[in-house]
């Protein structure tokens, strides 16, 4: 395992979960609802940020590996179930809508691990598709967590909900797009 900045700003990512969780089970004499809803966005806000940090830096520091490749999607799947999870009972989201999302990330990483034992996983790398619902469904979740209203005419709840439904039409058509390019090895026409 390679120890170096991108992959501890992932391990760190990892780290951030049961703080993030923890902040939402401590009584209110403790953090105020305000204050844990503006402390909740700021951790997923700055996991979000070492999500994209991380793979620049490996990247640019040529410090890319393989376990780097593998941690850094869990890292990123663990956070977003937990926080769609936290939200599902903040009553902030709906449970179908972090099924289909949860659902998706749970496919497309059995799918990329198939791919990976029969030597196909370019066939289904990272697409432009992915990383636009990587940015909605983050925004989404963000401004769920915040939830506290900045202006009186702007309802943030209406917004990161319709911003999570344009994430989960975007998980859709990804993994679409993801089973697509893999069916030739998934319905055998490559052998």
């Amino acid at each position: 395992m390679p120890l170096n900045l991108p992959t501890l700003l992932t391990w760190a990512r990892i780290l951030m979960i049961p703080l993030f969780l923890a902040l939402y089970y401590l009584p209110e004499s403790w953090i105020t609802p305000p204050h844990r809803n503006y402390a909740g966005a700021a951790i997923f806000a700055a996991a979000s940020i070492t999500d994209w940090f991380d793979g620049w830096l490996a990247r640019k520091w040529n410090q890319t590996s393989a376990f780097g490749a593998f941690l850094d999607p869990v890292a990123d799947k663990l956070m977003v179930a937990a926080a769609l999870i936290l939200l599902v009972q903040l009553d902030r989201v709906d449970a179908w809508l972090a099924s289909i999302i949860i659902g998706r990330e749970i496919t497309i990483s059995a799918l990329r691990e198939w791919m990976a034992q029969v030597g196909a996983s370019r066939s289904v790398a990272v697409s432009m598709i992915g990383k636009f619902k990587t940015g909605a469904q983050m925004v989404a979740i963000i401004v769920l967590l915040f939830h506290q209203r900045i202006v009186p005419w702007f309802d943030m709840q209406r917004f990161g909900t319709v911003c999570l439904l344009v994430a989960a039409l975007l998980t859709l058509w990804s993994m679409f797009y993801y089973v697509r390019m893999a069916w030739p090895e998934l319905s055998g026409k490559n052998k």
